[in-house]
């Protein structure tokens, strides 16, 4: 089994920056790929960005291309999320995900088999 906790959420301004970090215990060494999602209230849960984790291949969602980077520490088996130029639609409950499967879509929640529990984003204008 893998545990997956984030931090690092909180409230910001418009225009301001959060660092999300996404801790992975357990059977790390079986993982293959982590991601971002957000679900905003009333919405579906959408896809932000996934890393392979060897190899480094990364793909980001549209809505925060040039906003938001996913990096990853191996010594720490830890994911980031640096949020940049946040806006009040960024406000969400944001997740971490990862999967042992070396197949299936980045952008599909069903690749994913470990999730965690979420931190909170909000961003007022």
């Amino acid at each position: 089994q893998v545990q997956l906790v984030e931090s690092g959420g909180g409230s910001v301004q418009a225009g301001g920056s959060l660092r999300l970090s996404c801790a992975a215990s357990g059977y790390r060494s079986s993982l293959y790929r982590m991601g971002w999602f957000r679900q905003a209230p009333g919405k579906e849960r959408e896809v932000l960005a996934a890393r392979v984790i060897r190899g480094g291949n990364t793909d980001y969602a549209d809505s925060v291309k040039g906003r938001f980077t996913i990096s990853q520490d191996n010594a720490k088996n830890t994911v980031y999320l640096q949020m940049n130029s946040l806006k009040p639609e960024d406000t969400a409950m944001y997740y971490c995900a990862a999967s042992g499967r070396n197949f299936g879509y980045w952008y599909l929640e069903e690749t994913y088999n470990y999730w965690g529990q979420g931190t909170q984003v909000t961003v007022s204008s």
